[in-house]
């Protein structure tokens, strides 16, 4: 009866070890390793690179550098529906409410960022210096 005592002891205190070895070795905390940069857009043309207040939505294509498969064209800070053709080109439907009165909307990509799962890291989220657009 000693000896099984003496297994039931061994044996708590080799799982209590095990788990206390884990819990030491961060297994269980999330990474605080911040993410690292992301690849930053840049814009080269707008077409059409204006519109004429009151008229119509319109579909933009965004031609320029860097831009990722998920990146979304933003005008004037709203994302707008976008579609990647390439690295260097997407689209975008630019709708009617968005040139209803005259001026100048800023246009930027942004390219999303990624997660580092768990281990932390990962990408930030990038945006390109914007580019006017001039409602007439």
């Amino acid at each position: 009866m000693k000896t099984c005592l003496s297994l039931n002891t061994a044996k708590t205190v080799a799982i209590a070890t095990l788990i206390a070895l884990t819990l030491a070795c961060g297994y269980s905390a999330k990474s605080t390793m911040p993410p690292v940069a992301g690849n930053v857009p840049t814009i080269s043309a707008l077409a059409p690179n204006s519109a004429t207040a009151g008229a119509a939505g319109f579909t933009m294509t965004v031609n320029g550098s860097s831009f990722g498969s998920k990146a979304t064209v933003n005008f004037n800070g709203a994302a707008l529906t976008s579609t990647f053709v390439t690295a260097n080109q997407l689209t975008a439907t630019v709708p009617a409410t968005a040139i209803a009165t005259s001026g100048t909307a800023q246009v930027t990509v942004t390219n999303p960022g990624t997660s580092g799962g768990i281990y932390g890291g990962g990408t930030s989220p990038e945006t390109s210096t914007p580019m006017s657009f001039t409602i007439n």
